[in-house]
């Protein structure tokens, strides 16, 4: 994400990205159900994934392999129309569970086809089943909705989730607005499969993550069907709609290309955009084999927002992007989507390493070299905001996407580089990419990684680093 103006790290990538330029293996299915979140006494599924950043998000009891959601918008009365059908595994037996979805109204939830109770509970969906589900069994929960959606609002005051815009939806869920648009169990320990069926009006546009199946249009709406087949957080979902001019085409390597740009961004995008395959080709380098089987980008124009975010397979921009914001939200494919978190505190493992593809691109491309870069940020005086808190402790929800994780996490990446050479460095960005691929990864696991490839002991280094309070002294 690019922070805030969010377009320099996440979504505050932007802000805080230009600022900052300036100046295991995959887990498996039974590891999911595993980790799916603590359980409470008893059959009752957790209602959150245990994250101390954000309590309630995601939920025990049982790991969703598949979300197939039929979606109907109305750009001018603002309704949206819902069905979300959940394919999921318990983890233990269970007589009750959560799902999170936020502010719509629940008219039905069935339980392999049987009717089951349901209470509203905050952002909270309490699904009581009516019969207990033994540990393991796989079942289908659908559960019908509408309503007016709307954003929430983040610990550092930034909107996330289904943002209207004045021709639809700007649609971008970290860290927590997946449920004002569809229940799910929303922690990226929980990745699954989606499928998008979204009927929007005539001459408006509804693109989401994955591949484009088909669209046919009838009685004055047109209906987007998308499918992505890799493992995704439900935060990195998106159904963005409005007026979109549409490119596609395929890269060298297969992958297909959607770009969807509103035309008053259209001018500013262009030639960035036209870098994409570039980038994509130049960090496959560096990280390994594209993750994905489709790319892109959805460039709305969403003044309001002040963010982009590394949505699975296709980032949306709420402007034109400049092309550091096009590398840092490309290079989150590998950080942060693949290879994603199993908590919040670690999310200098998504912004940091995305942050570092700017400074290397730069330095590849004619730019300042990431010595440079990190020479100026250690620049700054001791009471600088780059050091209010450690990039890998950042303390709360509302620090997440603030500069030491973006900047002082880049400046780690560079620290360890100095510290074991090109070589072994750039063997270990792409053991970590590919080596988590469709899976998750702590900061534990990559100092484990690290220090495997390098044959060095590298604990001080990620203590000071990452865990040090203030600005460090250089070693």
């Amino acid at each position: 994400m690019t922070p805030p103006s969010r377009q320099p790290a996440r979504r505050r990538t932007a802000g805080l990205r230009r600022e900052a330029v300036l100046a295991t293996v995959p887990v498996a299915v039974a590891a999911l159900l595993a980790t799916a979140g603590p359980a409470a006494a008893g059959t009752t599924g957790a209602a959150g994934a245990g994250d101390p950043y954000f309590p309630l998000s995601g939920n025990g009891g049982y790991h969703v392999g598949h979300y197939d959601l039929t979606l109907r918008y109305d750009t001018t009365s603002r309704q949206l129309d819902g069905k979300a059908v959940l394919t999921a595994r318990a983890s233990h037996r269970l007589t009750r569970f959560d799902l999170d979805l936020n502010g719509l109204k629940v008219t039905s939830v069935t339980v392999d086809r049987g009717a089951a109770a349901f209470r509203r509970t905050g952002q909270e969906l309490v699904v009581t089943p009516r019969h207990a589900l033994r540990a393991g069994r796989e079942f289908r929960v659908a559960v019908a909705y509408h309503g007016t959606p709307k954003p929430v609002t983040d610990p550092d005051g930034s909107a996330d989730g289904w943002i209207p815009t004045d021709d639809g939806a700007f649609v971008a869920g970290e860290p927590q607005g997946a449920m004002t648009w569809f229940p799910a169990n929303g922690h990226p320990k929980d990745k699954s499969t989606y499928d998008f069926t979204i009927t929007v009006p005539k001459g408006r546009t509804a693109v989401a993550n994955g591949v484009l199946l088909g669209r046919h249009t009838a009685h004055g709406r047109t209906t987007f069907r998308w499918r992505e087949t890799q493992p995704m957080a439900a935060y990195l979902a998106t159904a963005t709609v409005g007026d979109f001019k549409v490119e596609r085409y395929t890269t060298p390597d297969g992958v297909q290309v959607y770009n969807a740009v509103d035309p008053r961004e259209a001018r500013a995008a262009a030639p960035v955009l036209k870098k994409l395959p570039s980038v994509l080709a130049w960090e496959s380098k560096l990280f390994g084999p594209y993750p994905f089987r489709a790319a892109g980008a959805i460039v709305d124009h969403a003044p309001d927002v002040g963010y982009a975010l590394e949505t699975q397979t296709r980032p949306v921009y709420d402007s034109a992007p400049d092309t550091g914001t096009l590398v840092h939200e490309s290079a989150h494919q590998w950080f942060g989507d693949s290879v994603s978190l199993t908590a919040w505190k670690d999310i200098w493992l998504n912004e940091g390493f995305a942050t570092y593809a700017e400074w290397l691109y730069a330095e590849q491309h004619g730019g300042d070299s990431a010595q440079m870069t990190f020479d100026a940020l250690y620049a700054r005086p001791a009471g600088d905001e780059l050091w209010a808190y450690p990039a890998g402790d950042p303390g709360n929800g509302g620090n997440i996407f603030g500069t030491p994780v973006y900047a002082r996490g880049a400046m780690t990446l560079h620290e360890l580089r100095r510290a074991v050479g090109d070589r072994d460095f750039f063997r270990i960005l792409r053991a970590w990419a590919t080596g988590h691929r469709g899976g998750h990864g702590t900061t534990a696991e990559f100092v484990r990684l690290a220090e495997r490839q390098s044959g060095k002991r590298l604990d001080g280094l990620f203590h000071t680093w990452l865990y040090t309070k203030g600005k460090p002294d250089k070693v």
